[in-house]
């Protein structure tokens, strides 16, 4: 089996610093989906002088055109300021958007206010393309309050909205509520199937045994009322506790890789396989070299032209 894609792009942030909290790129040794050597002498590709001054959590989607990559990132800096209850009850209500037609030039970042007045914070945001709707669906996750204050006790959800430029965007509306804290959604398409993968937010307590770690779920549409639960606490044993999934498809074989975010660990990332998507049975994998401080983002398949262009630009 083989694609037209000759590598991959790996694109994050870094752990907080003064440079940290910004877009990072690394580039695969060729079809390799597990060997990354960082872009631009190691040194931020995209940095955010808007809204908080930091971005994290950056994904890219490419159209379905193929012609334009749309990357979206959330607007926080903890650099400057460690109070968790100020970023989820007085935090950002816009992401980051750049885009490009060929993942080197991306023109100046614009911030697009897409969460309600009644979210306190707007994180992680992914895109993907929707063929039922002929649009992009844009998640994220955001605490919501019933009040303008943003006061008393609340949790995540995820939020979505479409857009089809990355300017304007539907209202949005709640796509994942389980009455309980859910971040960092990410999803993958299959043979007409989508793979789901969450975080469970909660501490892990007797009500939430497998808290602070990955779960994943199906649908055959991503805009499905219920979606089907397929595996709990992914990657425990190997990790401790994980955030922040990425997923994406080897570009010569049947194999799919999981990375999950060790995020109290040195090591951050680490990556996961599997050659049956649908069981959601997941081996760590044996041998791979991430850049120095990976932190949430995505990898992106590229094509030769595409990889050469990057390795020459950075």
């Amino acid at each position: 089996m083989t694609s037209h894609y000759a590598g991959y792009l790996y694109a994050h942030f870094k752990r907080e610093s003064v440079h940290g909290e910004q877009i990072y790129f690394a580039l695969s040794d060729g079809n390799d989906p597990l060997h990354f050597n960082d872009l631009n002498g190691g040194e931020p590709v995209l940095r955010s002088t808007l809204g908080e001054g930091g971005v994290r959590d950056p994904h890219i989607v490419r159209s379905p055109e193929g012609d334009r990559f749309y990357l979206v990132a959330t607007d926080l800096r903890l650099y400057s300021s460690r109070d968790w209850d100020r970023h989820q009850r007085q935090g950002s209500r816009s992401i980051m958007v750049w885009e490009s037609a060929d993942l080197v030039n991306w023109g100046p970042g614009r911030l697009v206010e897409v969460a309600p007045p009644e979210a306190g914070n707007t994180w992680a945001p992914e895109a993907v393309w929707d063929p039922e709707q002929q649009a992009y669906v844009v998640h994220w996750s955001s605490t919501l309050y019933d009040n303008a204050a943003h006061e008393g006790e609340s949790y995540n959800r995820i939020m979505y909205a479409t857009t089809r430029d990355f300017r304007d965007f539907s209202e949005p509306r709640v796509w994942i509520d389980r009455g309980w804290h859910t971040i960092d959604a990410t999803v993958i398409g299959h043979d007409g199937v989508y793979y789901r993968f969450l975080k469970d937010e909660r501490s892990r307590t007797g009500d939430a045994p497998l808290g602070k770690s990955i779960f994943s779920e199906t649908s055959t549409s991503l805009m499905a009322a219920e979606w089907k639960p397929l595996a709990e606490g992914i990657g425990l044993g190997t990790v401790g506790q994980g955030e922040g999934p990425l997923v994406y498809k080897s570009n010569t074989e049947n194999k799919w890789y999981l990375w999950i975010d060790e995020f109290t660990a040195e090591h951050r990332y680490v990556p996961f396989e599997t050659t049956d998507l649908a069981g959601g049975e997941w081996m760590p994998s044996k041998d791979y070299r991430l850049p120095k401080d990976p932190c949430h983002g995505v990898v992106l398949p590229v094509t030769a032209e595409e990889y050469e262009r990057l390795e020459r630009r950075y």
